[in-house]
């Protein structure tokens, strides 16, 4: 029988979002929605290979720092090679700089962000059930973040910002802010939106998160189109 849960990780060693406690009630409805259970930790110790056997998809849902151990470190990448998933949310991707997997795993690390502002995303690929119900220009309220590397041409990106329209952008022209792609036998997808507390409550933004939980829990035993679609 497949595994039936989803682990949604919180843990912070640096900033913690307000916004956790409404990150982890929308992750919790949109795994119901899955037929999935979602359990909500901040123990590393709860990633091992037994725990995470029965997790279908490990979520870093606004995580901060240093987070894991050595031990919970190996559990996290035996679980991708056993064609499990990943999805990080937001500060995910300011979160352990010093492990080289985590980097590949996530696509890129974070760097820095001007204030929170209004801009018009750009849905770069609408195939994807993370972006397939977003319009080709959506507007969007959020801490844009900067990255420290393009994470192209190594993933699929499905969202970029207009710099032009927004203060303070540093990555210029297609700067991506979801992506997703095949790492270490399973698969990753990662979205930096979700700073504000409301974002969760947001239909278009719960239907972004919905289809990426739903890409990254497919069947590990399967490798069918849908399952295949990020592969670079």
């Amino acid at each position: 029988m497949p595994a039936q849960r989803v682990l949604l990780f919180t843990r912070t060693t640096g900033f913690r979002h307000r916004s956790i406690p409404a990150a982890v009630t929308a992750f919790r409805e949109l795994a119901a929605e899955l037929g999935l259970d979602a359990v909500a930790t901040e123990d590393p110790a709860e990633f091992t290979a037994e725990t995470l056997a029965d997790c279908r998809t490990v979520v870093f849902l606004s995580t901060t720092g240093e987070v894991l151990t050595e031990d919970s470190r190996q559990a996290l990448e035996g679980h991708l090679a056993s064609g499990g998933g990943f999805l990080g949310v937001h500060s995910a991707a300011g979160t352990e700089y010093d492990w080289p997997f985590y980097g590949g795993l996530v696509g890129a690390r974070f760097r820095s962000h001007p204030e929170s502002q209004p801009a018009i995303l750009t849905v770069e690929d609408r195939a994807h059930p993370a972006t397939a119900h977003l319009p080709e220009r959506w507007p969007w309220t959020d801490e844009w973040y900067d990255f420290r590397t393009d994470p192209r041409p190594g993933v699929r990106v499905l969202l970029s910002v207009d710099e032009g329209g927004y203060r303070g952008g540093g990555m210029g022209a297609g700067h991506p802010l979801a992506w997703c792609h095949h790492y270490g036998g399973g698969r990753s997808f990662y979205t930096a939106l979700g700073h504000h507390s409301a974002a969760y409550t947001d239909p278009d933004f719960r239907r972004h998160l919905l289809g990426a939980l739903r890409w990254t829990c497919g069947d590990r035993t399967s490798r069918d189109e849908e399952l295949d679609y990020c592969r670079t």
